[in-house]
């Protein structure tokens, strides 16, 4: 069996390079203040390439005085199309600044988050809500530099999704509308942001509240809640998320109901099922990728220790118009 080949190290290529240790540094992590030769610059870069050479996470710590390891933090909740493309789009927008993010699943029962923290030396810590008080605490103790959101942190760009939502179905002659709030605790906050916006839309429309009644993705569990909603006359239903919607239409079909005669039902985040649900979903989508952007920005601006100009905002916020509405 051929052995495996050793992992070339800064030493390497200064040998090849036929320069100091020293030299290499300073052109691979390409420090201000220093004028190297380009031809030796050349020589050292051609090197890296010919060695395969990768500096060492700690060594790269080391020359910036942080890691580049932002550590995503996903509560234990249901990791839906929504949740994976927001990861995939926030790991490009922080690669586009040199920063590689790692995930830990609370729900994977594994480590501690501090634990994480400290094993992968996460300069940041980012989670989907504020964490407690605690676990920062516990976190820069970990090691890390920042830990997003603040304390202080609010979703308020979250309402205008439920509000989008309401006002397409109040301009489609809608007058009792209904809520399906997803059960899973972590989904709560969110949730609950977005239906303050559908509660603004009704009460600025001259309506009564929505109806609130909770689902699971569990047909019998939605089908209650359709049974709910239609004992109380509501005839359009805005739904947390897509998933949630999806369950709303199947719930609708255990009682022999269709969207939108008898009930329409709207969702949220464009998920690429939507086009394929009988009927096809209306739902609201936004801007993801700059969505992802707009955090990437964030996080490197406390990074560098400047005041995030930030505004979470959703942008281009739309109703994609399909046939359950």
């Amino acid at each position: 069996m051929t052995p495996a080949a050793k992992r070339a190290t800064s030493a390497d290529v200064a040998n090849a390079a036929g320069v100091s240790r020293t030299t290499v540094s300073f052109v691979l992590n390409d420090k201000p203040g220093y004028s190297i030769p380009e031809e030796t610059r050349r020589r050292v870069l051609d090197a890296a390439v010919r060695l395969d050479y990768r500096p060492r996470a700690s060594a790269r710590s080391l020359a910036a005085g942080r890691s580049d390891i932002v550590l995503l933090a996903i509560p234990d909740l249901p990791i839906g199309a929504g949740i994976s493309r927001f990861v995939e789009e926030l790991a490009g927008a922080l690669a586009e600044h040199g920063l590689t993010m790692v995930t830990h699943l609370a729900g994977a029962r594994g480590q501690l988050l501090p634990d994480v923290c400290a094993a992968v030396d996460a300069s940041v810590v980012v989670g989907f809500d504020a964490f407690d008080e605690d676990t920062v605490q516990a976190l820069y103790r970990a090691g890390a530099d920042v830990v997003l959101p603040p304390r202080v942190a609010s979703s308020p760009a979250l309402q205008p999704i439920g509000r989008l939502q309401a006002d397409h179905l109040i301009g489609r002659g809608h007058r009792r509308l209904g809520y399906a709030m997803p059960e899973h605790s972590n989904l709560r906050s969110m949730a609950e942001d977005r239906l303050d916006g559908v509660v603004g839309a009704c009460l600025d429309a001259g309506l009564e509240r929505p109806t609130v009644l909770s689902t699971s993705l569990e047909i019998a569990r939605a089908a209650q809640a359709v049974a709910g909603w239609t004992e109380r006359s509501v005839t359009g239903v805005c739904a947390f998320n897509d998933e949630t919607a999806i369950a709303v239409l199947a719930g609708m079909r255990a009682h022999g109901l269709a969207a939108p005669g008898d009930l329409a039902v709207i969702g949220a985040d464009d998920i690429p099922t939507a086009r394929l649900t009988a009927p096809p979903l209306t739902t609201v989508c936004f801007d993801l990728p700059e969505v992802a952007r707009q955090r990437a920005e964030e996080i490197m601006a406390v990074l560098s220790g400047r005041e995030s100009s930030a505004v979470s905002t959703l942008a281009d916020l739309q109703v994609v118009q399909r046939s359950s509405t």
